[in-house]
Parts: C-alpha cells; structure tokens; sequence
C-alpha cells in the first residue's frame, strides 16, 4: 500500500509526522537509495527507507476481522478474570481492536497495529456505517422504524438518522455510523423495547458472513482500501 512517506516515518515511531517532513525538506530521507521530495510515497512493506542513512523499521501492519462471541469482552487484561477477546485470539502481534463492542454483543470486530486506520473507522466523523441484527422482546411498530430512521433522543443527545431493514417482526438491521457506548441497546431501550440479541454483521461493505463465532482472518488489501476510501469520501469529514 502506497503512503506518504512523512506518515510511514510517523507511524514507524521515528518521530512527528511534522518532524519527517522537516527532514524530507532537508534531504535526509531516501527511498531505495534516492532522496525524496515532501509528498512523495512509498510502500512500507516493500521499500527501503533510510533517514541520515539509517535504515526505519516497518511495523508490518495488520488488519483482522474477528466474529467475536457473546460472552467475552473487549479488552486485553480484565482484573476481574473475564474471559476476553485475546484469549481467543492467537498471534504474537501487539494489536488493538477498533472499537468495542459490549460483553454481550456479538459479532464484527476488526483489530490492528495501524492507529491512523483505527481512528477511521471508529471515529463517527468518518460515517462508517455499521450494520446490526437485533433481536427484540415484541415487535418493532412502524412508528418506531420512523423515529429511528429521523433520530431519536438518547442520554440527551439526538442520534443520527439511522437504517432499518426488517428480518422477521421481531428482527431486524439497524445501520448507524455512531460510535456512542451501546448506542444500539440505549436505542431500543428509549423506544420501549429489550434487546434479546445484539450482533454487528457489518462494518462499510465488509461482511461477518464466512468467519464462525471465535474466529478470525485477516483483511484483504481491497477491503482496507475500500474503508479507507469510505472515510475520504465521508461528508462529515470534510467539514472537520
């Protein structure tokens, strides 16, 4: 994947992306063995990049997708001796999930190395819509649809229009792009309704469907590519 080089020096850890552009400015930074102009990109995984002819070590970045079971939180370390995510999940890769989603709720998470993906994707400034099935205790009215698709009160504060699509009477998809501490269950909960189950099937185009509760694959470089290019296309974004 093609990156400016100022960000391949910051997210190696060398130094502020302000400072490498500094040193690009200054001609001390090559790629393959060749000075470099402020802008231009590399491939962390593929080139070599030199600083004062040193060589920066390249974090190989990660992206999962994990189908996390209900039951496990998300954290690394519980003091309480719940069971978590990375007890299920086996690399030797310091990662981080993007995200949570709660103890009871199952579903797509996606965990990586790569702060400025996480922020992307977790930030709501980028509307990256996550989709949920949920089931609840009686069946959704219209009246209710409606309210969730215009926005509704929540810890005062008025959500985001949402979508529905209807599964059964009682199931259904939400499609939001907040990232507010259980924003779904508050959700329902201000209508009236219990939430039986809660599962993410969906972060942007990329689906849950494949992967079995407890486990995980890693991303392709298309569905990276692709969520990136949701969050630069994000309205919202561009008025930050």
């Amino acid at each position: 994947m093609q990156l400016r080089v100022q960000k391949i020096i910051s997210n190696a850890g060398h130094c502020s992306r302000r400072k490498a552009e500094e040193l690009i400015r200054q001609g001390r930074v090559k790629v393959n063995d060749k000075a470099i102009k402020l802008g231009d990109k590399a491939d962390p995984e593929k080139d070599d990049i030199t600083i004062n002819g040193r060589e920066i070590k390249i974090e190989k970045r990660i992206y999962l997708l994990f189908n996390k079971p209900a039951g496990c939180i998300t954290t690394r370390d519980d003091p309480l001796k719940r069971k978590t995510i990375f007890d299920v999940i086996n690399i030797k890769e310091r990662i981080f999930p993007v995200g949570r989603l709660d103890q009871n709720t199952s579903g797509l998470l996606l965990l990586t190395n790569d702060g400025d993906f996480a922020n992307k994707i977790a930030h709501p400034r980028y509307e990256i819509e996550k989709t949920y099935r949920v089931r609840t205790d009686k069946q959704l009215k219209d009246s209710d649809i409606k309210e969730i698709e215009s926005g509704i009160m929540v810890d005062g504060k008025k959500t985001w229009p949402g979508k529905i699509k209807k599964i059964k009477p009682d199931i259904f998809d939400v499609t939001i792009h907040e990232g507010r501490n259980r924003i779904v269950r508050k959700m329902m909960s201000a209508l009236g309704y219990g939430v039986i189950s809660l599962e993410r099937v969906a972060i942007g185009d990329i689906m849950i469907e494949g992967v079995a509760p407890g486990q995980y694959r890693g991303l392709t470089p298309d569905e990276v590519d692709r969520l990136l290019k949701k969050s630069e296309k994000s309205p919202t974004n561009q008025r930050y």
